[in-house]
């Protein structure tokens, strides 16, 4: 079964759908904050030239979601699935970034909660990226129950820590609970997609 890359996702805060090449400038508003970036590897992504870069590659990758705020339907930024692995039932989720207004963990949370359902309905494992130096990536990756399983180079081909989200682990952890009913069904979120209506069987370890 092929893998949905590109699926209408939404939850209590946010919804998610694919990136347009019309949503540049609004996207830009976001992105155009040096502080967004200061930690990352690619710390220059707030210039326009650079970010326009980053978008064609997006729009170039199949995988690009965009981030909106359900409450007014803002865009508040961006993450991607990327490397499906079939014959290791694998897929990467990264090349995240929201708006500053949005940190704090609730926006993050639901985010990786939606991109992970998802996941689960095709692949028994999701992988995270990190760069080495962004700290507060890494802290918010351990906070959503990512475990560290070494080094891997991303896809420009730099060393990044590699977290790892497993079917089960997700399915076992607090951040899944607090979202699941009696009956082992998501309870307060939804996705438009009909593939992710399906129940995540299978088993990562």
């Amino acid at each position: 079964m092929s893998f949905d890359l590109q699926p209408r996702l939404k939850g209590k805060l946010l919804e998610l759908r694919p990136l347009r090449v019309e949503d540049f400038r609004d996207l830009y508003a976001v992105a155009s904050d040096p502080l967004i970036w200061e930690q990352h590897p690619a710390n220059d992504r707030h210039k326009e030239q650079v970010f326009r870069e980053f978008v064609r590659e997006a729009l170039e990758s199949g995988g690009a979601l965009i981030v909106l705020d359900s409450m007014n339907g803002h865009v508040i930024g961006s993450s991607r699935f990327y490397r499906y692995d079939e014959e290791k039932s694998e897929i990467e989720i990264g090349w995240t970034f929201l708006a500053r207004s949005h940190w704090g963990g609730r926006y993050n949370g639901e985010l990786k909660q939606l991109m992970l359902r998802h996941a689960f309905n095709f692949v028994t494992s999701v992988i995270f990226l990190v760069g080495p130096q962004n700290m507060r990536s890494q802290k918010a990756m351990e906070k959503i129950g990512g475990v560290r399983v070494g080094s891997r180079r991303d896809a420009l081909g730099r060393d990044s820590v590699a977290y790892q989200i497993t079917a089960s682990s997700w399915m076992a952890s607090p951040l899944s609970i607090r979202y699941t009913d009696a009956r082992g069904k998501i309870s307060s979120l939804s996705a438009t997609s009909s593939t992710t209506e399906r129940p995540t069987t299978r088993d990562g370890t």
